[in-house]
C-alpha cells in the first residue's frame, strides 16, 4: 500500500464511503418496502440479516432508517414480522428505545406497532419483552409524533383481546392518553381517540373512570371531520357496553351532540353518530324514550334514505331498537315515516344483504306489538315483498331468515284482511300456518268477512292445503272451516264436484205414476201425425 494510500485522510475517507454506502442500502431498503409487492423478493434476498446489525449502527440516520425499513417490512407481511421477532430486532428496537433521539423513537414504535397489528399472539411476545413500560413513557414525551407512535402502539396491543387491553390499562396508559386527547394537535387527539376506541372494546368501564368522556364530548366542538368520526367511535364503543355505560355516555352530554352529527356533511360522520345511538338506544326503554323525546327519530329516518356511506344499516337499526322497547316507541318511530322507507329499501333490487336484513328486522320490532302496529306495516305493501325475499333462491339465507323473522312478527297480529288474502295463495307451509292462524280470529266474529272469504276463492284454497292431523295448521283449518255451514265447506271441497257427478249417474229417477200413464199433449199431437202419413 503506498504511502498517499495510507494517509489520515485517504483512511476517513474510506469510512465515510463506508458510511454512505450503509446510508444508501437502509434508505433504498426502506423506499423498496413501501410496497408489498416487494416485500417476499427483499427477505429472500437476506435483507433482514442485513439490517440487523445497522439498528445499532453508530450512524443515527442508519439507524432510524433501518428501522423504518424493518417497520415497513413487517407491516405488510406476518411472517416478516414472526421473523423480526424471532430474530431479536424487535429487541434491539426496544432496549435502544430511549438512548437515543427522538427519530429513533418515532421508528421503534413503528416497528412495535407493524408487528402487533397482525394478531393476539405476535402482540402478546411484544408484551412479554416489556415494551409497555418503554411505551407508556413515551406517552410523556415532549415530541407529538412520539405520542402519537406511542398511542398508536398501544391501541394495536390492546385491541387483539379482553386479556390484552387489561394490561395495556394496567400499565397506567389511560390517564395519559387522556391527557394526549387534550393536546391541540389534531393528528394526535386523532390517533389517541382511536387508541380509546381499541381499548373501549374490552374495557369500557376503565375508560369512564379515566374520565374519558367529558373529554370525547368536548372534543366534538373540533371541525376535523376524522377526529369527529374517531370520538364518536370511541363514544360508542363505551355505551354498546352495558346500559350503564350507556347512561354515563348520555350523562357526559354525547345524546345532542350525536344527534347534531347525524345530519353532517362527511358520510362517516354521520355513519359513527348513528352507531352511537344504536348502541345508546339498544340497552333499556328509558334510553329510547330519551333518544325520542330528544328528537331523535327524525334525524334516523332521514339517514335511511342515504344509499352510500355506510350510515343506512346502523341507522336502521337504532330505529329497531327503539321500536322493539315498546308500543309507544313503536309508534313514535311509525309516526316519524319510518315504514315507507323500510319498505322501499325492501323493494330496491340495487341494496345489499345487510340494508335487506336490518330493514326487515325493524319493520318486524315495529310490528310484533299490536294489530295497530302491525296495521302500518300490512298497509304500506311490506308483508308481500318479505314473502318475495324469503321464497326467493337466489336470497342469502340471513335474508331468508330476517324476512321469515319479519312476516310471523308481522303476521302474528295482523287483523287486516286485504294483506292476508294473497299471502294465502303464495305462502308456503311454514308462513302460512300464521296467515290460518289470524283468519281463524277474525272470520267467527265478522259476517261481511265470512262472505268475502268464500266470494275471493280463499274457503277454496284453504280446502286444497295438504295438512296432518294433529298440526297447529289442521287445527286453524278445521277453526276456519266451522265458521261456515257444512255444505258450503263441502261444495268447495276438492272433488266434492266429482262425487256430485257420480251421483247423478248412479242415481235412478223417481218418476210419479200420474205422468207415466199419460203422454204429454204435445208428444200425442206428433204421434198421430205420424201415423196418419
Amino acid at each position: 500500500m503506498s504511502h498517499s494510500m495510507s494517509s489520515p485522510r485517504n483512511i476517513q475517507l474510506v469510512f465515510e464511503t463506508y458510511q454512505k454506502a450503509r446510508l444508501v442500502f437502509v434508505q433504498t431498503m426502506a423506499e423498496l418496502a413501501t410496497r408489498a409487492t416487494n416485500v417476499k423478493c427483499l427477505e429472500s434476498a437476506g435483507v433482514l440479516e442485513l439490517l440487523r446489525p445497522l439498528l445499532s449502527d453508530g450512524c443515527s440516520t442508519v439507524r432510524q432508517c433501518a428501522v423504518v425499513a424493518a417497520a415497513r417490512l413487517a407491516e405488510h407481511d406476518e411472517a416478516v414480522a414472526r421473523q423480526i421477532l424471532n430474530s431479536g430486532m424487535l429487541t434491539i428496537s426496544i432496549e435502544n428505545l430511549n438512548k437515543f433521539n427522538v427519530y429513533y423513537k418515532r421508528s421503534a414504535l413503528y416497528l412495535i406497532r407493524a408487528i402487533a397489528k397482525h394478531n393476539e399472539e405476535l402482540a402478546s411476545a411484544i408484551v412479554r419483552l416489556g415494551a409497555l413500560e418503554h411505551i407508556v413513557s413515551c406517552l410523556e414525551d415532549f415530541d407529538t409524533q412520539v405520542k402519537e407512535n406511542a398511542a398508536w402502539a398501544l391501541g394495536y396491543v390492546g385491541k387483539h383481546s379482553e386479556h390484552l387491553a387489561g394490561l395495556v390499562v394496567d400499565a397506567g396508559t389511560l390517564p395519559l392518553l387522556v391527557l394526549a386527547f387534550q393536546e391541540p394537535e389534531i393528528s394526535l387527539k386523532q390517533i389517541v381517540a382511536g387508541a380509546l376506541v381499541d381499548l373501549a372494546q374490552h374495557k369500557p368501564e376503565a375508560v369512564v373512570d379515566a374520565g374519558a368522556i367529558c373529554h370525547l364530548v368536548r372534543g366534538l366542538e373540533n371541525q376535523d371531520p376524522k377526529l369527529k368520526r374517531s370520538t364518536l367511535c370511541a363514544l360508542s364503543a363505551v355505551a354498546g357496553a352495558r346500559p350503564g355505560l350507556g347512561e354515563a355516555v348520555v350523562a357526559g352530554g354525547a345524546l345532542p351532540a350525536a344527534l347534531l352529527h347525524a345530519g353532517h356533511d362527511a358520510a362517516p360522520v354521520r355513519r359513527a353518530a348513528a352507531c352511537l345511538l344504536r348502541d345508546i338506544v339498544k340497552h333499556s326503554v328509558d334510553l329510547a324514550q330519551l333518544v325520542v323525546n330528544t328528537g331523535g327519530c327524525g334525524p334516523l329516518v332521514e339517514l335511511l334514505s342515504e344509499g352510500s356511506g355506510g350510515t343506512r344499516v346502523p341507522a336502521c337499526m337504532a330505529l329497531g331498537y327503539i321500536a322493539g322497547q315498546s308500543d309507544q316507541l313503536a309508534m313514535a318511530v311509525i309516526e316519524a315515516k319510518a315504514v315507507v322507507v323500510l319498505v322501499e329499501i325492501l323493494q330496491s333490487n340495487e341494496v345489499e344483504d345487510a340494508d335487506l336484513c336490518a330493514a326487515a328486522w325493524t319493520l318486524g320490532h315495529i310490528a310484533k306489538h299490536s294489530p295497530q302496529h302491525s296495521l302500518a306495516i300490512a298497509v304500506a305493501n311490506a308483508l308481500p315483498r318479505l314473502l318475495q325475499l324469503y321464497t326467493n333462491p337466489k336470497s342469502s339465507n340471513e335474508v331468508k331468515a330476517r324476512a321469515s323473522c319479519a312476516l310471523k312478527q308481522s303476521l302474528q297480529c295482523c287483523l287486516h284482511r286485504p294483506a292476508l288474502e294473497p299471502l294465502l295463495h303464495a305462502a308456503p307451509a311454514c308462513i302460512l300456518k300464521y296467515v290460518l292462524a289470524q283468519y281463524a280470529k277474525i272470520l267467527p266474529n265478522d259476517a261481511r268477512a265470512r262472505r268475502l272469504f268464500v266470494t275471493t276463492g280463499a274457503l277454496k284454497r284453504v280446502q286444497e292445503i295438504d295438512t296432518v292431523p294433529g298440526t297447529s295448521l289442521k287445527e286453524y283449518i278445521n277453526i276456519i272451516n266451522s265458521c261456515f255451514p257444512e255444505e258450503i265447506v263441502r261444495f268447495y271441497t276438492p272433488g266434492y264436484s266429482d262425487s256430485l257427478l257420480d251421483r247423478v249417474e248412479a242415481y235412478t229417477p223417481q218418476i210419479p205414476e200420474l205422468f207415466t200413464d199419460r203422454v204429454p199433449s204435445d208428444c200425442q199431437s206428433e204421434l198421430t201425425i205420424e201415423n196418419g202419413n
